[in-house]
């Protein structure tokens, strides 16, 4: 399965949520059962510090990862464009699939 390619735009300050539908080669449902999944965004591919680690939820039945970051957390971060992705992890036998990539913008807030 390749990652497929999606831009996210955040809000600075707002509560964020998007969710992914994982389907095989074939657009059946995957079955994410036994999966954990994890993702991050960095302003560049190359930097060392994580700019935001968003909270993956998987519903096994729909086979949907949601990716949230809370008020707080996108508060905490600078306007501007990073980089992210995802990934699943097999929990049986660690094998990790990046399921998706892209890039983020996040906008300035006003209100605080």
């Amino acid at each position: 399965m390749s990652a497929a390619y999606s831009d996210l735009y955040i809000e600075q300050g707002t509560t964020f949520a998007a969710t992914i539908t994982i389907s095989d080669a074939y657009g059946n449902s995957y079955n994410l059962n036994n999966y954990s999944a994890s993702s991050q965004m960095r302003r560049s591919y190359y930097s060392t510090n994580t700019s935001a680690v968003f909270v993956p939820y998987l519903n096994t039945n729909l086979s949907t990862i949601t990716l949230k970051l809370d008020s707080t957390n996108t508060s905490n971060i600078l306007p501007g464009r990073y980089v992210y992705d995802a990934i699943i992890k097999n929990n049986n036998d660690g094998s990790i699939i990046r399921i998706l990539e892209g890039t983020v913008t996040v906008s300035p807030a006003v209100t605080r």
